[in-house]
């Protein structure tokens, strides 16, 4: 009997498509309207209370210590392992959105990672 692969229903994919471009769209949104747009960066670092700004601040230090990268990383090892559509949903909304905040090298990874994990046999029913 030949081994099934790990290969996500036209459902599951859907899912997988839809939180790839939300966390795309979330990450591009915070990076050029709060982080690199100067009026909000600035009022931001002066103090402003806002939720655009609890994001701005939460990313800056998530960023500074790489979180994003790291996420992804584990969640594709993880998948890698033991594929599962929770930890493939993990691992590339971690992935594209540290793609876009610049923590290519990790997360470059943990793509190629997640590519390498639909050559996988599936789990085996229980």
């Amino acid at each position: 009997m030949p081994t099934r692969l790990f290969l996500p229903s036209a459902r599951q994919t859907n899912w997988l498509l839809i939180l790839g471009f939300l966390a795309v769209g979330e990450a591009l949104y915070l990076r050029y309207l709060a982080i690199e747009y100067a009026p909000v960066a600035l009022a931001c670092q002066s103090g402003l209370q806002s939720v655009l700004c609890t994001a701005f601040r939460l990313v800056i230090v998530l960023y500074g210590y790489g979180v994003f990268g790291w996420a992804a990383l584990i969640a594709a090892l993880l998948n890698l392992i033991r594929p599962s559509m929770v930890l493939m949903s993990i691992a590339l909304a971690a992935a594209a959105f540290g793609l876009v905040m610049h923590n290519a090298g990790l997360c470059g990874l943990a793509a190629a990672l997640l590519v390498l994990s639909l050559a996988r046999p599936a789990p085996a029913a229980e």
